[in-house]
């Protein structure tokens, strides 16, 4: 009996412990199923810009490959005498024109929807805005009352040359006064040894004025420091306006064409003309653009000019990650210098050409291209031959 009992003990102990091993393989399928499922279901690692949010803080920006690209376009018309001088007829002179008129819009009011749809305006500012009586011993002296600044600020104009032959036809107080004139209607200016660098939708357009004429001899030293310094103040776009050359000549002398490739050559991004008092063409040289006439625009210093014509010169830069691009537009518009052109006498207030008169502006403007195209490419090749000239004489250093 006491085997038997045993025997019952053993087969007991043998399914208990049968029951234990299966419970032991239960629970660890269970729990093997249950880290797997945890781990299916493990969020993934935290980003920075997660955690710095968890801990309160500005998540850190994320880094873009978004080109930035702005595109300027700027506007330069010519010669702007506000203005008259004391011994023209004072019903037919600009003072005339404005005291009938008495309003500053009326000069500009053709043109101004024009301007005031680019992004920078430039004009020759050809004469003085002073009270100063005592004139330079010359044959023309120009000066206007300080209010006929209104007149640029009317035209939506922004930016004006100051380094001309009649910048000083009252003195240096003249010269002073146009500037402080300007500066009161918010016209800013430039030229000689004062540049200006204007920021334009976040790019810094730099802007230099040399006077060259005969008696001015340093003028290429004065540009290759005027450029230096918009290069030091960090200018983008470099734009360098000449006045110079030949009056009532439409092809640009070799002086011209030397200084607009030095210009060039040295960082300008576009050269613009002035002095002729007639259009003369557009070179491009090295992908630039050189416009060596604008001709006259609202122009006081006559008040029944031979040569009426003129234009607005557009050009649109692209700028992309802080770069000027090559591919940049050009746009020009014909005008003549006054609406009353075919009675044949000068109302001072430029207008933009239509029909037959924009057709024959764009004609001869092709046509003087054409020429100062050949004259700056003729002195292109005798520069490079005297460079290579100069090479070999030094053993090709």
């Amino acid at each position: 009996m006491k085997r038997k009992g045993q025997k019952k003990k053993l087969r007991l102990k043998v399914i208990i412990t049968t029951d234990i091993i299966l419970l032991v393989i239960l629970c660890g399928a269970l729990l093997a199923k249950g880290l797997y499922k945890s781990n299916k279901e493990e969020p993934q690692p935290e980003t920075k810009t997660e955690s710095a949010n968890k801990e309160g803080q500005k998540p850190e920006k994320q880094e873009t490959l978004e080109v930035q690209e702005t595109t300027i376009t700027i506007s330069a018309a010519g010669d702007c005498t506000l203005g008259t001088d004391e011994g023209f007829n004072y019903k037919r002179s600009f003072k005339g024109k404005y005291d009938a008129v008495q309003d500053p819009a009326y000069f500009f009011q053709n043109v101004q929807p024009v301007f005031a749809q680019d992004d920078l305006t430039i004009v020759n500012m050809e004469g003085t805005l002073t009270e100063e009586t005592t004139r330079e011993p010359k044959q023309f002296a120009f000066k206007g009352d300080a209010e006929y600044a209104k007149i640029l600020t009317a035209g939506a104009v922004e930016t004006a040359n100051l380094a001309n032959n009649h910048s000083f036809d009252y003195g240096k107080k003249s010269y002073e006064d146009t500037i402080t004139a300007l500066e009161a209607e918010g016209i800013s200016s430039f030229g000689y040894e004062r540049t200006a660098v204007m920021d334009i939708k976040g790019v810094k357009v730099g802007l230099a004025g040399v006077y060259e004429l005969a008696e001015h001899i340093d003028c290429k030293q004065d540009l290759l420091d005027n450029i230096a310094s918009l290069k030091e103040q960090g200018a983008q776009i470099i734009i360098v306006s000449f006045h110079w050359g030949q009056e009532k000549e439409n092809v640009p002398s070799d002086v011209q064409v030397e200084l607009a490739h030095a210009a060039v050559d040295n960082g300008a991004d576009l050269v613009l003309g002035h002095h002729p008092h007639v259009l003369q063409g557009i070179e491009e040289y090295k992908g630039k653009n050189i416009v060596y006439s604008l001709g006259n625009f609202c122009f006081g210093g006559n008040s029944a000019p031979s040569d009426m014509d003129t234009m607005i010169f557009q050009q649109t830069f692209i700028v992309k990650d802080g770069k000027l691009q090559e591919d940049n537009v050009t746009n020009i518009l014909p005008c003549k210098i006054s609406s009353a052109y075919e009675e044949g006498y000068n109302n001072y207030q430029p207008i933009l050409a239509e029909g037959d008169q924009k057709e024959k502006i764009f004609e001869r403007l092709s046509e003087y291209s054409q020429k100062a195209q050949e004259a700056g490419d003729r002195l292109a090749q005798e520069s490079a031959v005297q460079d290579k000239d100069e090479n070999s004489e030094n053993g090709g250093e």
